[in-house]
């Protein structure tokens, strides 16, 4: 093969990688603005005994020892139904308890209002899809994507899994999480390490992690890691230009859990999402 050959190669290889990137990172964007996704959040309303009305939903909300409960009357009948499994409200509807990170969605007219517990508090969300940070997002700045940032590494799993408290961008709120394991990998000449939890899918796995980056070219909370399922002897891969923003990169009606202790890394990992444009005025927006 000549040198030539040679280089027309490699520049295959990295298009084929440049592109299956950007392709990944245009579904991303996708679903990141999804009509009723975290972009289109209005407000964060945190629930007490006493029956209160807020923007952007109908009826007086409360929780206590039924649980989450809504109050609708004479003056919501005059808007849209709010409907429950479809089903419309009239009068006092109980949800009853939201299991911690899980939440449950009652449509209103075009909107969906979330109805959540975090960190052991309950929630009211309102996801209107023609809020503005919706319907005017640019999309998210990343570093090119570099197959340098590609890296090995190896799995060690916890027997058991261990229970682990994070703080929150939400003051005063924490979250607890069970740690799985530990991923060892080098970096910037460095041996590093990230304690992980469960994925989305069965085996997989993500990280919540911070760096040099943080706060200069990045999110300064923090940014997530999806991983996929380790190899049966551990072997994972880190593939970094896919570290992507929480939704507390863009909104304030979030509650996003920091990274775990010693999931800081003292290398700049100048690779995925970059901090949004709607944060780069210093202005905040307005989930996890």
């Amino acid at each position: 093969m000549t040198v030539e050959q040679q280089e027309q190669q490699t520049a295959q290889v990295d298009g084929d990688f440049a592109a299956d990137w950007r392709a990944w990172h245009a579904a991303h964007e996708i679903a990141r603005s999804h009509p009723h996704g975290f972009l289109a959040v209005t407000g964060l309303h945190w629930l007490g005994e006493e029956p209160e009305r807020f923007p952007g939903a109908p009826g007086r909300w409360s929780t206590g020892p039924e649980g989450i409960a809504v109050v609708l009357d004479e003056q919501d009948e005059e808007g849209p139904d709010l409907l429950v499994d479809g089903t419309p409200v009239r009068g006092r509807h109980v949800f009853g308890h939201i299991p911690e990170r899980g939440g449950v969605e009652a449509r209103w007219g075009e909107a969906v209002l979330e109805v959540a517990r975090r960190g052991g508090r309950d929630i009211l969300r309102p996801r209107h899809p023609d809020h503005p940070l919706r319907t005017e997002y640019p999309g998210t700045p990343t570093y090119p994507p570099q197959e340098s940032w590609v890296i090995p590494g190896r799995y060690t799993p916890f027997d058991p899994p261990v229970p682990t408290t994070v703080g929150s961008v939400a003051e005063g709120l924490e979250h607890v999480y069970e740690a799985v394991g530990r991923v060892e990998f080098t970096a910037g000449g460095e041996e590093l390490a990230l304690t992980v939890f469960p994925g989305g899918t069965p085996g997989a796995l993500f990280a919540l992690f911070a760096d040099a980056t943080s706060g200069r070219t990045t999110y300064p909370a923090a940014r997530q890691l999806a991983i996929a399922a380790p190899e049966t002897d551990g072997r994972v891969v880190l593939d970094f230009n896919r570290a992507v923003n929480l939704p507390c990169a863009y909104t304030d009606f979030a509650t996003c859990p920091l990274p775990p202790a010693g999931n800081r890394l003292p290398v700049a990992v100048e690779a995925g999402e970059r901090i949004p444009h709607e944060r780069q005025g210093g202005g905040g927006a307005g989930d996890e």
